[in-house]
């Protein structure tokens, strides 16, 4: 795995995410799926939440601090109404500051320093990990658009 492989993959999440959630109002980012689920606003969250641990491996800040990771983190309540939930524009604000940041780490990091995607714990797995699970997250932010009424966002 190398530092240009995962800012291709990392930026193709960025562009699929942002299809899927730039048009959603605040509103219709926290339409509950039926019967369960989490709505948009708590995956978009979500995200951000996780991109703190690919940001602290490429030697970055996380955008946001526990506190403020807590309602998004795994196993956290859902998010069911406007208490509790961060307006929706700030946070793909807090997804557009992220993904500066970790293209800039990936940018300073040496291949060598990665190590490899099969050495499991090294940087380049856990990042691949991280990635192939914002990717998953990603594609529910497409199912959640239509749920919230809006046409798909990549054809």
């Amino acid at each position: 795995m190398t530092k240009g492989a995962l800012k291709l993959l990392f930026g193709y999440n960025h562009y699929a995410i942002g299809v899927n959630a730039r048009d959603l109002s605040h509103d219709e980012s926290l339409v509950q799926p039926r019967p369960g689920g989490n709505c948009a606003n708590w995956v978009l969250g979500h995200i951000v939440a996780t991109r703190g641990a690919a940001l602290r491996l490429v030697g970055e800040d996380p955008i946001w601090n526990e506190t403020e990771s807590a309602p998004y983190r795994r196993g956290s309540s859902p998010i069911t109404g406007r208490d509790g939930a961060r307006p929706f524009a700030e946070i793909l604000a807090a997804l557009d500051r992220s993904q500066e940041r970790l293209m800039a780490g990936l940018e300073r990091m040496a291949d060598a320093g990665l190590g490899s995607v099969e050495s499991e714990g090294s940087p380049a797995a856990n990042l691949a990990g991280l990635q192939f699970h914002e990717a998953y997250h990603a594609g529910q932010l497409g199912i959640l658009r239509r749920m919230a009424g809006k046409k798909g966002a990549i054809q």
